[in-house]
């Protein structure tokens, strides 16, 4: 019924818009062609007018009403997204300048120099000059911005600091999975081939690979420690994710079969964002800036950014993938079990 209703009112509405339009013809006839045509001039000069002026006081009410509702309120969370809050605001105000003069302009000249009787238009095909300028300093600043962009774009996808700390991020739908190395600080290989749930190998490591068996294995919500840089490295299980930090300002693709890497420095806890934000409930998100399918919306991972010290604590606590894995390979019987072992041993 509901739909009924909907499709009836658009249907009445085009017919009140034809019917006003049909009226607003025999009116012309009526009055004569011309003389219409300049009363129409004048009322639509007038309407510019009133359109530029509740159109810069909308612009200005939704700034003051909305700007604490943006991330730019309390500014980036990482070291990295101060360059692109940076890079955000010159664009901001160069495109803003551009905007409003523009936009001025436009709606000015439409009242100003509406039609007239004692003025003749001054009709010209072609200038040089407009040309060189209205294409050559747009293409200038433009290109200056995309070179600021791309030295910024090269180092945070470039080699990481030696000191970094490293996590695998691995999407899938509709989800985040997380991998810290252990104290040898590799993280061991991975074979799509052995995925496989059920046997608490939701990531397909390979268990002959030795670096994988002090591997901490973690979902939904991953660790990092302010003031250190951390390298993501991004893998993706089924099809195109992306790794979006709105609150440091990055954000990368997830690609099936083709790792991907980025690094920052987070710069606050999460209980220091909680005051800066004034939100008690913060949390710094990982969201899925690509659409992945139906469940897309709810692609979300937590980041809790603590000292080193909270950080240590939680980490004494994980315990390696490896070991649930064995047990859940020796609660099954499986003969691979003692081939791991083995394997183990000799090396």
């Amino acid at each position: 019924m509901e739909t009924f209703f909907l499709i009836a009112i658009v249907i009445l509405v085009f017919i009140v818009v034809f019917q006003i339009s049909k009226a607003s013809e025999y009116v012309s006839i009526l009055k004569g062609e011309e003389k219409a045509r300049k009363q129409d001039n004048k009322i639509n000069g007038f309407l510019m007018m009133v359109f530029l002026i509740l159109g810069l006081i909308g612009v200005w009410w939704c700034n003051d009403a909305l700007y604490d509702k943006t991330l730019f309120s309390y500014g980036s969370a990482s070291t990295q997204g101060k360059s692109i809050d940076d890079m955000m605001w010159i664009t901001i105000i160069i495109t803003g300048v551009v905007f409003f003069i523009t936009q001025i302009l436009l709606f000015w000249f439409s009242y100003r120099y509406q039609e007239s009787d004692k003025r003749k238009p001054l009709y010209f095909t072609h200038s040089n000059k407009l040309e060189i300028i209205w294409t050559g300093v747009p293409t200038i600043t433009l290109t200056i911005l995309i070179v600021f962009g791309l030295k910024y774009w090269f180092k945070f996808t470039g080699d990481a600091p030696k000191n970094s700390q490293v996590v695998e991020i691995t999407g899938h739908q509709f989800g985040w999975e997380f991998r810290y190395p252990g104290k040898d600080g590799i993280l061991g290989r991975k074979n799509y081939k052995l995925i496989d749930p059920a046997k608490k190998n939701p990531l397909g490591v390979d268990w002959s690979d030795a670096a994988s068996h002090d591997d901490i294995h973690v979902a939904t919500t991953v660790h990092v420690v302010v003031n250190r840089p951390v390298k993501f490295v991004i893998n993706s299980m089924d099809v195109i994710h992306d790794v979006g930090l709105p609150a440091f300002r990055l954000k990368m693709d997830a690609v099936p079969g083709t790792p991907t890497t980025e690094w920052f420095t987070p710069i606050y806890t999460t209980a220091e964002m909680k005051k800066k934000s004034g939100n008690p409930d913060f949390e710094y998100e990982i969201v899925c800036d690509q659409l992945c399918g139906k469940g897309h919306f709810s692609m979300r991972g937590i980041i809790i950014v603590e000292t080193q010290k909270e950080y240590n604590a939680w980490m004494i606590k994980q315990r390696p993938e490896y070991r649930s894995a064995m047990a859940a390979m020796n609660s099954s019987g499986s003969e691979q079990t003692l081939a791991l072992e083995e394997n183990k041993d000799q090396k």
